[in-house]
């Protein structure tokens, strides 16, 4: 019988869906027949959790940022008000997760979305879940949900996650990083002048890419005024995301400005980031590791707040990018960037592959 994967997702942003897309084209590539299932976990999860998990973070992220923080401290930082909040969630949540892993019957089940790891790790250390559970993680940092030590399997993109990793879930977990959860174009190698004549990008000069992520949230329109100061600078490219509103803005401010352009949700990241010289980027995460597979300099600029603060952390830490927290920082930050220029890397392409062990796990259950 072929291996049945279940792979949950949650549709917040790109930093999930994305994941879940790529492990699925992966799994394909690899097993052919593998039956696969993508589910959006939010609505078995119950509407308590669907109100905090995909109503809220829109509201916080783009009126009362500060709130994020909050929350952030609440559900994730503060051990004792931590495991209250994992024990409600796990409450709340577990019939409906139970119903859809029933409804599916996998040989293992995926998790790209830290709440639903959280309630499967727990269902699988109680006993109550006899499939195997692996936990895919794309943050650098801030760990707790992300990691369980119900998880049979922890999948990291960073491999100076690891440490992190055995903090939350026991130093007995299966952990490994693997390339697989980003898009296969980053392993492929692309040149900066191929890059910019398939964008129609300038052949001389800097390129700065300024990006809010899928939610386009930050201060984007800053980040642009700012790189516009550097007299290297021939272009900036504005990644707006699927936010409608922050496109119509950023396009009025910059009407009369040949060296900015706007655009909104695209799938050729792989061919920006090889283009461009270097990246400001609001809410860390994915687009960061995706420049460092093209050796593009990365900044992380405009929105520090909760689980995005501890990621700029580590960021500064591992020394993997640059964090502003005020534009006169993002000025220095740009000029050692584009100082510094790319660094190329091949670390990724010997990682082993996400799939091929998500599909060792299934086989063994």
């Amino acid at each position: 019988m072929p291996p049945r994967v279940l792979i949950l997702t949650a549709s917040v942003g790109e930093g999930h869906d994305l994941p879940a897309r790529t492990l699925s084209e992966q799994l394909l590539e690899e097993c052919p027949d593998v039956e696969l299932v993508v589910e959006d976990c939010i609505p078995a999860m119950g509407r308590a959790v669907a109100a905090v998990s995909e109503s809220m973070p829109g509201f916080f992220f783009f009126r009362f940022s500060w709130l994020w923080d909050l929350g952030f401290w609440v559900f994730a930082a503060t051990g004792v008000t931590r495991r209250s909040t994992q024990r409600l969630l796990t409450r709340f949540a577990t019939p409906g997760i139970l119903r859809l892993v029933d409804s599916v019957r996998p040989d293992v089940v995926v998790s790209v979305y830290p709440t639903a790891t959280e309630v499967l790790g727990r269902l699988r250390s109680a006993g109550r879940l006899d499939v195997p559970v692996v936990a895919a993680i794309t943050d650098l940092a801030a760990m707790h949900y992300w990691a369980t030590p119900g998880a049979d399997l922890h999948l990291v993109t960073h491999p100076e996650s690891i440490d992190e990793v055995y903090a939350v879930a026991g130093r007995d977990s299966v952990v490994h990083c693997v390339h697989g959860l980003t898009v296969r174009a980053f392993l492929e190698s692309r040149s900066v002048a191929d890059a910019r004549v398939a964008l129609g990008l300038p052949n001389a000069g800097a390129v700065v890419l300024v990006s809010g992520g899928g939610w386009g949230v930050g201060d984007v329109q800053g980040a642009v005024e700012e790189a516009l100061t550097l007299p290297s600078v021939a272009q900036v490219v504005c990644l707006c995301g699927r936010n409608e509103d922050l496109r119509e803005r950023v396009e009025r401010r910059f009407a009369g400005e040949p060296r900015v352009r706007v655009e909104g949700f695209t799938e050729q990241m792989p061919d920006w980031l090889a283009a461009a010289d270097a990246l400001v980027h609001a809410t860390g995460g994915l687009t960061v590791l995706e420049a460092l597979m093209r050796g593009c300099p990365a900044i992380s600029y405009g929105w520090g707040r909760g689980h995005v603060r501890v990621n700029n952390e580590a960021f500064r830490r591992f020394e993997l990018a640059q964090v502003a927290e005020t534009r006169a920082e993002l000025r220095g930050a740009l000029v050692a960037a584009l100082t510094a220029g790319r660094t190329r890397t091949d670390s990724f392409e010997n990682l082993p592959s996400a799939a091929s062990l998500v599909l060792e796990i299934a086989s063994a259950a």
